[in-house]
């Protein structure tokens, strides 16, 4: 993937997270325009990508949303993903008007507990598995 010519949103999700995977039918189902483009955390692609935006290799603390030059991360990255889904989704947005430090705070809590209340899978998800289907497999980072 060339970083600097990915012109679609990119949402990177921790890929060994049941939560986190178990979510992206759902998106998918959402994004009518097809814009949504997906990646692991861990994945080259995805380690690239968050480089790329000035976040570390490493990052797992939260879903990030790229769009461009810019990086969403932990309750920024759920609002601006809730609008770039549009209407209805996009009226979720308006939990911006919470201060950043509230919502982070609730976020932290649920990614602090997605292990325990969700479990983990045994191996990141990757594209080419037989649990990704072929819509999936298509809007996912090579």
């Amino acid at each position: 993937m060339n970083v600097e010519t990915e012109a679609d949103p990119v949402v990177l999700f921790d890929g060994v997270c049941n939560l986190c995977v178990g979510s992206l039918p759902w998106l998918l189902r959402m994004d009518h325009r097809d814009r949504l483009r997906f990646g692991t955390l861990q994945s080259d692609s995805g380690t690239d990508l968050l480089e790329h935006c000035g976040l570390p290799q490493d990052y797992d603390q939260s879903m990030v949303v790229v769009e461009g030059e810019t990086a969403y991360t932990k309750s920024d990255a759920v609002v601006r993903l809730a609008w770039l889904l549009g209407f209805p989704w996009a009226l979720g947005s308006i939990a911006a008007l919470v201060p950043e430090r509230v919502r982070d705070r609730a976020y932290r809590w649920l990614a602090r507990n997605r292990y325990d209340w969700f479990g983990t899978r045994d191996a990141c998800l990757v594209p080419d598995s037989d649990l990704v289907d072929g819509n999936l497999r298509d809007r996912f980072l090579g």
